[in-house]
């Protein structure tokens, strides 16, 4: 008896790390996926924690503060707390506090933080874009992770009166990864890949080769969370089949539903054809 689910059979490899997997993992099995974790984003480091602590002790000194990932809010909130400046995140009048991303949105909600706005093309560069008016004039508070793409930053400076830019922890790749979970992708024996963040993508290919990578996409798709990350992949010459519109769970989970489901379409209507 076969399923009807519409990613029934697939095997799905998530790259991402395990504690920022369990949403995703629900949606895919959900809809009939076999899900294979391959971390190659794994935990991650606070790095000195001087530059946001000065930041936050200081943080009548800014009028908008952007959170560019879940992670960027959890690391600003632990660090608030831990310098007794828990409630100066929830006391914002006046301030524009803006995210990329509903579940980024969702994680501030979590921690008692009202957003004002959610970027609608889910990148930093779409938010000032977007918020380009608001954003004028402003001293703006950017908390972001070590590989934090350099043109957010410069996108700001354009607009903006002044940005503090802290790097507020670091991503690392775990080690070892699945040793034979890499061998079934090298020989093709997934169907999908999941690319949450271009460094996901990057730390790959310190155990396949950015060619080979580029040469199995072909037979895998490879999905990305956004624009940003398809991007990345696409630069190091690997095809993106399928980009979410709406970077969480459901967006990923419903952009491969689709894809899956137009492909067996097209099937049907070539054989209706013949």
């Amino acid at each position: 008896m076969t399923s009807d689910k519409p990613l029934s059979g697939k095997r799905i490899v998530v790259t991402r790390a395990p504690e920022r997997s369990q949403e995703l993992i629900r949606e895919l099995e959900a809809q009939g996926a076999q899900v294979l974790m391959l971390p190659t984003v794994g935990t991650t480091e606070p790095l000195d924690p001087r530059p946001l602590n000065d930041a936050l002790r200081h943080f009548e000194d800014f009028n908008a503060i952007l959170f560019v990932s879940r992670t960027a809010v959890e690391e600003t909130c632990k660090r608030a707390a831990t310098i007794g400046k828990r409630d100066v995140m929830r006391e914002l009048p006046g301030r524009l506090i803006a995210a990329v991303g509903q579940a980024t949105a969702r994680e501030a909600a979590r921690a008692g933080i009202v957003v004002d706005y959610v970027a609608s093309g889910h990148t930093g560069e779409s938010l000032v874009r977007e918020l380009r008016g608001s954003l004028a004039g402003r001293n703006v508070l950017l908390p972001r992770s070590d590989r934090g793409d350099r043109r957010l930053f410069e996108a700001l400076r354009e607009v903006c009166a002044s940005v503090t830019e802290v790097v507020a922890y670091r991503t690392v790749a775990p080690e070892p990864l699945d040793h034979e979970l890499i061998g079934r992708i090298r020989r093709g024996d997934v169907d999908v890949m999941i690319f949450a963040s271009p460094s996901a993508f990057d730390n790959l290919t310190g155990k396949i080769d950015a060619s080979e990578l580029a040469q199995l996409s072909v037979r895998v798709r490879f999905v990305a969370i956004g624009p940003t990350t398809a991007a990345a992949i696409r630069k190091c010459g690997s095809r993106v089949e399928i980009v979410a519109k709406e970077p969480s769970a459901e967006g990923l989970t419903a952009a491969i539903v689709k894809y899956y489901e137009n492909a067996e379409f097209g099937l049907k209507e070539a054989r209706r054809e013949r």
